[in-house]
């Protein structure tokens, strides 16, 4: 009866003053291009990625989970807002261009400041710097025609060489050690807190997307300065024998380094919980692996056996594996929340030639999934998806369908903020308790197309255009008729079931209709016009 007793004042007491237990510490890892196969825990692959694989075994390990777009920037908008990117007109894959989030808008950095925390952004950015308002329309140089009409970029005028705002600091981070858009890209330069790292003003840095400056060498006019040989869009200045997007002059003094860029990245990330480690913290660490171009530090050269690709995720996984290490040693890691996704699915050959394609050997990036990044089918955001907190989160395989937009309404309902987000929804007891019910219903995006997914069954609207994207031999979605997949039954996408389902077709271009704001007709014209 004693021992009765006890344990009810026990479950009491702490029933009473859970809001007074501390606020968990929260980091989101940012993968770039992880295919939903490319983690070994996922057991689709042969790549081995232990460091991961510990934090999912040891979490919830999401079959269903999403990134609400099939591209970067798009995703990344998405993450940020808990807004759908495809109501936002300048969330495209962005080159150059300027900040794509009001910064009157409500994010996920300002929620948690908004309840006392630290918020610290480290790694790739790629939603735009500078001020919309200066933004020029420029006529792009042929180099790089090919690229910037794939993308579908928004160019603007960005002087790097005064603090560059707004930025991550003005939606939201108190600290920010970025680059400004991804590594393929000008300007290769580190920004901290909106200040080129390392910049000397007697050698101003140019930036360019309209042109080259004259007397700069380029991949395309330059062959024998590449130590990696462009294979579409990427032959404009040269960096570190590296031929990128776009041009620049100057700023010698801060190029970074790409073999060390990942372990800077993860130095910063260090620097910055150690100067905020005695408050609640949230960090949006950032990974540019395995985006192109892949250029691992020579210690990892070799090490997967499937070239520079399998080299960088090996890296990466390295990288998880030390910011794990370093959370225990500092005794934070029994109150830190990790994420681990990725912005969209995998490509092999993005534009360099690396042997992506020739060593991948038995490894299945895609994970069994059809399409892959840029297409609207499955690869394409269906992508890793991992939630740990150690002790309060029980080792779990879940096939609830979440998405990176629910990131924002979810973490407010959990440290007890009443902020909502606009398409967002709260998903705190499925990331976070072992329970409850994952979504329905998702729109997924893909540049500049959307697609609908309802509980197990897929919707991809009629587009006019190549099926298949040559440059990155993937298969996008284009199609001249609706198409229907039961992922119940058909996770490869491989049987169109919108003849035999005519009525089960109607019902979700209706409510995909509802959700988009176009009535059936009116998205039927607007597509295929």
């Amino acid at each position: 009866m004693k021992k009765f007793i006890l344990a009810s004042i026990l479950i009491g007491f702490f029933s009473c003053n859970n809001t007074d237990l501390p606020k968990p510490n929260v980091i989101i890892i940012y993968a770039d291009d992880l295919g939903y196969g490319d983690v070994s825990s996922y057991g689709l692959g042969t790549l081995q990625t232990p460091n991961i694989d510990k934090i999912a075994n040891e979490g919830i390990r999401f079959t269903n989970g999403y990134a609400s777009s099939a591209t970067c920037s798009p995703s990344r908008y998405a993450l940020m807002t808990g807004t759908y990117p495809w109501r936002n007109n300048k969330a495209k894959i962005l080159t150059g261009a300027n900040l794509i989030i009001d910064t009157t808008e409500m994010t996920l950095p300002k929620m948690f400041k908004s309840m006392g925390y630290s918020t610290g952004i480290v790694g790739k950015w790629h939603i735009g710097l500078g001020n919309e308002n200066n933004r020029v329309n420029l006529v792009v140089n042929n180099l790089t025609r090919e690229i910037i009409k794939e993308t579908k970029a928004v160019f603007g005028t960005i002087n790097y060489n005064s603090k560059v705002k707004p930025g991550p600091n003005e939606v939201g981070f108190d600290h920010s050690f970025i680059m400004a858009d991804t590594q393929d890209r000008v300007p290769t330069v580190y920004i901290e807190n909106g200040n080129v790292v390392n910049l000397d003003p007697s050698d101003p840095l140019e930036v360019s997307f309209r042109g080259n400056f004259e007397g700069e060498p380029t991949g395309l006019n330059n062959p024998e300065l590449l130590s990696m040989m462009w294979h579409h869009g990427h032959n404009s200045s040269i960096v570190n024998g590296v031929p990128r997007i776009g041009f620049q002059r100057g700023g010698k003094s801060a190029m970074w380094s790409d073999i060390d860029m990942a372990d800077k990245f993860l130095d910063e990330a260090k620097k910055y919980i150690s100067s905020v480690k005695d408050e609640p913290f949230f960090l949006y660490y950032t990974l540019q692996q395995p985006h192109v171009p892949r250029t691992p530090h020579p210690r990892f050269e070799g090490s997967s056996g499937m070239g520079p690709r399998g080299d960088v995720i090996v890296e990466a996984d390295w990288c998880i594996g030390e910011m794990y290490k370093y959370l225990e040693d500092e005794g934070l890691i029994d109150n830190t929340i990790i994420i681990i996704s990725s912005d969209n699915g995998p490509v092999l050959n993005d534009g360099y030639f690396d042997d992506a394609v020739e060593k991948l050997g038995d490894h299945d990036p895609f994970g069994g999934l059809r399409g892959g990044k840029y297409s609207l089918f499955e690869a394409g955001t269906r992508v890793p998806f991992i939630t740990y907190w150690k002790g309060k989160i029980k080792p779990q395989v879940s096939n609830e369908l979440v998405t990176q937009i629910d990131f924002l309404e979810s973490f407010s309902s959990l440290i007890g903020s009443d902020i909502k987000s606009k398409d967002g929804i709260d998903l705190s007891d499925v990331f976070f308790r072992n329970k409850g019910q994952g979504r329905t219903e998702f729109v997924l995006e893909a540049t500049s197309r959307t697609a609908f997914r309802q509980n197990n069954w897929v919707m991809i609207p009629p587009y006019k255009g190549s099926p298949f994207n040559e440059s990155v031999n993937i298969e996008v979605g284009n199609s001249k008729k609706y198409l229907l997949f039961n992922l119940d039954t058909d996770t490869s996408q491989e049987y169109d079931l919108s003849d035999e389902y005519p009525e089960k077709l109607k019902e979700m271009i209706k409510r995909y209709g509802e959700i988009t704001g176009d009535e059936l007709g009116e998205v039927e014209e607007l597509i295929l016009e």
